[in-house]
């Protein structure tokens, strides 16, 4: 059993014209991340430094991880009324799944240091949009949508290890320009430690940030996010809490990124997910008609593993995003287009019976602790598929099908879901 760390400590960041540099040090052991930017002006603007201290507060979450240290001193770096707000529920729900796995309640974590911020007032261009690109079915749609409404360049993250392929291919598909960041986590990490704890991190969180700072540094005035409706959704309760795989990516993540940056920079720069109050299988619909992506795009983890020769040139079939993406998909493409898409059949395979009812909210686990939609969404996707005589032949969809009360029709998944911070300048 690993022992917990008592101190977490944020020494300090360095913002040069291209990169920052970010150090902590836990119970005196040190880590330095940095991220090199291309395609923007110089990150020295006090403005995008202010948001760059964000970045690095909630950055540093992937090493306090190592030791899950009981108090945390941010030294030098200001945190703000609403940046403690989002550094404290980043640390509590965007490790809350480090924290089951890891039998850890965090509940117990002090959050010592500076207050107060000085608030800058950048000038960007509201019609100029950054849109973070991950090569998905998401970011495909948000990127189309907003194609013909605004100014828009995508912005990707790299690992040092080098650029993902599938994800290169598809964001060239897309014609737009790319402002780019790169990442290079601390070795120690990557290449681990028996001391060490490990687990989930708020990545997305993390990249928003990044995605913030890069559109001030280019005088751009929003961040279209690609996180719809279902992210909010938990997987399961623990200690009277909720826990997320996909926090950074729920409504509530979002409201507190855009407080703690508006108390930085104002509320000229808007940071929103165009697919907020969107299903899955909204997403889905409107992908399945995008027929320019089929051929490139991909979802599955194992191509974005952060060791390059780990990397899988093509879906997998076996994992739970896998077998997702194609349930949702299948209500609107033929199962012949799915398959040349896949180059498999996961929804056939009877190697993936579990992990589907699981999916639907039939298997005796959570929902997985992936990025995929709620069960109601998976229900209802596999329900729909399950009528269509193509698919008459995989006698484990009916049975599964005759199974589920779901009392949600496709149609109504198909409607807008909940509210949105959309600005109306990115729907004219």
């Amino acid at each position: 059993m690993n022992e917990r760390a008592e101190l977490f400590r944020y020494v300090g960041l360095d913002v040069s014209a291209d990169t920052l540099t970010g150090t902590y040090d836990l119970d005196g052991r040190t880590f330095v991340e940095s991220v090199t930017f291309e395609g923007v002006k110089s990150l020295e603007a006090p403005a995008v430094v202010a948001l760059a201290q964000l970045w690095y507060l909630v950055a540093g979450l992937s090493y306090y991880k190592a030791g899950a240290a009981r108090r945390i001193d941010v030294g030098p770096t200001p945190l703000g009324t609403q940046g403690r707000r989002l550094l404290k529920a980043a640390l509590s729900d965007g490790l809350g799944e480090f924290a089951f796995r890891n039998q850890i309640p965090l509940s117990d974590v002090t959050i010592e240091g500076r207050t107060g911020v000085e608030p800058f007032e950048p000038f960007v261009d509201t019609n100029r949009v950054l849109t973070p690109f991950g090569g998905g079915i998401d970011s495909v749609v948000t990127t189309e949508k907003l194609r013909e409404h605004v100014d828009q360049t995508l912005f990707v993250v790299s690992p040092s290890t080098g650029r993902f392929t599938s994800l290169e291919e598809t964001a060239a598909v897309t014609g737009l320009d790319v402002v780019r960041a790169s990442r290079t986590l601390d070795p120690q990490i990557v290449r681990g430690d028996e001391t060490f704890f490990n687990g989930h991190v708020p990545v997305t969180a993390m990249v928003t940030l990044l995605a913030a700072v890069a559109a001030v540094a280019s005088g751009r005035g929003g961040v279209a996010l690609s996180n719809e409706h279902s992210s909010s959704v938990a997987n399961l309760r623990w200690y009277n809490s909720d826990i997320n795989h996909q926090w950074s990516k729920s409504w509530n993540a979002e409201n507190l990124i855009g407080h703690a940056i508006a108390e930085r920079v104002g509320d000229e720069l808007v940071v929103a997910s165009y697919l907020r109050d969107r299903s899955e299988l909204w997403v889905a619909q409107v992908f399945s008609q995008l027929e320019q992506y089929h051929h490139v795009f991909r979802s599955c983890n194992r191509a974005f593993a952060q060791v390059l020769d780990q990397r899988s040139p093509q879906w997998c079939g076996e994992c739970d995003k896998c077998l997702f993406v194609n349930l949702v998909l299948a209500p609107f493409m033929s199962r012949s287009a799915l398959r040349a898409i896949f180059s498999s059949e996961p929804l056939s395979d009877p190697a993936r019976d579990a992990q589907l009812r699981t999916l639907v909210g039939l298997g005796a686990e959570h929902k997985p602790f992936e990025c995929v939609g709620d069960p109601d969404e998976s229900a209802v996707a596999l329900t729909e598929v399950s009528h269509h005589e193509e698919w008459s032949d995989v006698t484990a969809l009916v049975v599964l099908a005759h199974e589920l009360r779901t009392e949600r029709e496709l149609s109504d998944l198909l409607e807008p879901q909940g509210t949105s911070r959309v600005p109306a300048n990115w729907l004219r």
